[in-house]
């Protein structure tokens, strides 16, 4: 699988990055072997791109990745997970499922941007994922943190990637603004932008991706099918997590429709589709299983013809200046 320079680091990630919040439970539990099974077909298809976070599953993403990529071989694969939020012990009181986690309750998230914060969260984070090293931690969500995340947390990513315990430093967001005032403001090397840049949303066309591709910031596009409704656009179907409206999901089986005329699958155009920009590197897709990932990559593998982006915009299901892939690519 192709892999690109990750902005101006040394790091490198594979076009598609596993998503490894399914393997924490999110909504449904997932047995210890079937994650196992997801990572090693990850493994197998050619991804070394692997992201998780300490809210997924209150730490048990991290442990199962960890436990997963134990053994392979260190350098031939980049890991990234998240600060922001950390994990304080409390006695079990059900379960988490509240945020969204089909695990016990034994822990419990506190929003903590300062540079003390950060410090024991990537402490963390290596303990939980048994790893001296992580190749990119990225803010996660600082929506309401923004000004203790600029002027402490950020600080303290930089001490750590100038002392080696981290590759490179981003922000993990699911709007735009923010992390547009990132890379004007700051010397980070990547943007993890969720559901901003797909077929049916290229907000993030407005101002992050130009900039970033100014700065030489990498931009990993995660979201690609908004949560659902373009992996299958149908009654009941969800975008953003909510219920799609009649007029969205009306768009997404237009799109469909007019993919299935080319012959590509909808979802082999959307996971194709955010590589037309220059400044993203990668396409992080969640994933729970060892069929979704070996689906993801044959979709991302799949031919998707010029004459497919052509009638899309002809048809004003994109914009008429929205960049697209090469028909090689």
């Amino acid at each position: 699988m192709t892999r690109h320079p990750l902005g101006r680091t040394a790091v490198r990630v594979s076009e598609l990055a596993f998503g490894a919040a399914g393997i924490g439970n999110l909504f449904t539990p997932v047995s210890d072997e079937q994650a196992a099974q997801a990572v090693a077909a990850a493994w197998a298809c050619g991804v070394r791109y692997f992201d998780t976070a300490p809210h997924y599953g209150l730490g048990l993403s991290e442990r199962r990745l960890g436990d997963a990529l134990r053994g392979l071989p260190r350098n031939e694969y980049v890991l990234s997970t998240k600060v922001g939020r950390l994990l304080d012990p409390v006695p079990t009181t059900g379960d988490d499922l509240a945020n969204g986690f089909a695990v016990p309750a034994d822990h419990r998230r506190r929003w903590d941007f300062s540079a003390e914060g950060v410090r024991r969260s990537v402490e963390d984070s290596l303990n939980r994922l048994d790893l001296d090293r992580i190749d990119i931690a990225y803010l996660h969500d600082p929506d309401d943190h923004a000004e203790q995340a600029l002027a402490e947390a950020y600080p303290e990513l930089e001490r750590l990637r100038a002392e080696g315990v981290l590759g490179a430093i981003g922000i993990g967001m699911n709007q735009t603004g923010l992390p547009a005032r990132f890379i004007r403001d700051t010397d980070i090397d990547a943007v993890l932008l969720a559901g901003r840049y797909s077929l049916l949303d290229q907000r993030g066309l407005v101002e992050l991706l130009p900039l970033a591709e100014q700065r030489q910031v990498a931009v990993v596009v995660g979201g690609v099918f908004n949560s659902g409704l373009l992996a299958d656009p149908k009654p009941g179907a969800t975008f953003d997590y909510r219920t799609a409206s009649e007029e969205l999901l009306g768009r997404a089986l237009r799109l469909k429709e007019a993919c299935g005329q080319h012959g590509v699958p909808l979802r082999a155009a959307a996971l194709r589709f955010p590589f037309g920009h220059p400044a993203v590197t990668s396409v992080l897709v969640g994933t729970r299983s060892a069929a979704e990932v070996e689906d993801a990559a044959a979709m991302l593998d799949h031919r998707v013809p010029d004459a497919l982006w052509a009638d899309l915009k002809e048809r004003g299901l994109l914009p008429a200046d929205v960049p697209t892939p090469d028909e090689e690519s």
